[in-house]
């Protein structure tokens, strides 16, 4: 596998430029799970030295995306399922604080773009358009946070998304599981329309184990555990 092509400018933050860009194909799954980073092969692709890429790769191991293994170099590290529990334990905290603080901040705010949000979804899906549909799976879930008030929860709710999305990746593209996110959206906007704060939070609940649920039955399935290069 090829890393994805990209064009650096800024000779100043060539390091953190090199770690995002290499950070975010891990996370979306574009480098899977067992694949080698080949120093010098990922800095000819990049047009760049070794030395931001080294450092941009031990960047990588401190946060836990990437181990370091004898005679191999850094692998992606695999993914479990007891962590993905984990994440989605700490994701219904902290994005179902978020659905109760934007329901009491912004409630007719809320409704609308959630209304809206759902309307475009399903219109996508129905167009078999499923890219479409995790871009807007992702806005549903940010404009809760978004209209929640608190940035710093913001920003740990996306923090914790984009994590997650390394896990559903197998799943997320599946007609039959993006329906199944876009009723536990409806869930979910009922509930905020009806004004119920305990349903609110159960329907939120009932969302997330859903897609839980959904990942865990693709995301651990036929692993070969063979280890590939990223060429």
């Amino acid at each position: 596998m090829t890393t994805k092509k990209f064009v650096i400018k800024d000779n100043q933050t060539i390091r953190k430029k090199v770690y995002e860009h290499l950070r975010e194909q891990i996370l979306k799954g574009q480098i899977a799970p067992n694949e080698r980073l080949i120093e010098a092969k990922i800095a000819q692709d990049i047009g760049t030295s070794r030395t931001p890429v080294r450092e941009a790769l031990h960047s990588l191991e401190m946060e836990g995306l990437i181990e370091s293994m004898p005679r191999i170099g850094y692998t992606v590290k695999t993914i479990s399922d007891q962590e993905a529990v984990e994440l989605w334990e700490i994701r219904c905290l902290i994005e179902g604080l978020a659905v109760r603080w934007a329901f009491e901040k912004a409630p007719e705010k809320l409704v609308k773009e959630l209304r809206k949000n759902i309307a475009r979804a399903e219109e996508q899906v129905s167009r078999g358009n499923l890219d479409a549909f995790v871009e807007l799976d992702g806005q549903f879930h940010e404009t809760i946070a978004r209209l929640s008030g608190g940035q710093r929860l913001l920003e740990l709710a996306q923090a914790l998304r984009r994590y997650v999305l390394r896990y559903r990746i197998e799943s997320v593209y599946l007609p039959d599981v993006a329906l199944r996110a876009i009723e536990g959206h409806k869930e979910i906007l009922r509930a905020v329309e009806k004004g119920d704060g305990a349903e609110i939070s159960l329907a939120f609940k009932n969302h997330l184990e859903q897609s839980k649920r959904d990942t865990l039955r693709y995301a651990f399935e036929g692993r070969s555990g063979a280890k590939k290069e990223v060429l």
